[in-house]
């Protein structure tokens, strides 16, 4: 972990399995984030893109976590052709924020 950055924990807890397979065990995550991730999916819940504050959430959490992973492996040779698109939504994504 960073000192310099903000530290959080997820637990993704699986609560029902339509086939009525057998629940898998939560999985616990610890992670360092540039950004106060509480703050953006607040913004992104008042600005409610998807009409459901859920997705909203789901959203914003999703995304930090995927951009954080990106950028700390941005010479990933798996991330080459997708990075200059990701950078065209974030800007278009943080124009309307």
């Amino acid at each position: 972990m960073n000192a310099k950055y903000n530290q959080y924990k997820i637990t993704l807890e699986h609560t029902h399995n339509p086939k009525d397979e057998e629940l898998q065990q939560p999985v616990v995550v610890e992670f360092d984030n540039h950004d106060n991730i509480f703050n953006i999916i607040k913004i992104m819940q008042e600005r409610d893109l998807f009409n459901d504050v859920n997705q909203s959430a789901e959203f914003a959490i999703g995304l930090k976590l995927f951009s954080e992973v990106m950028l700390r492996n941005k010479d990933n040779a798996l991330l080459e052709e997708f990075l200059p698109a990701f950078k065209d939504f974030m800007k278009k994504l943080k124009e309307g924020m």
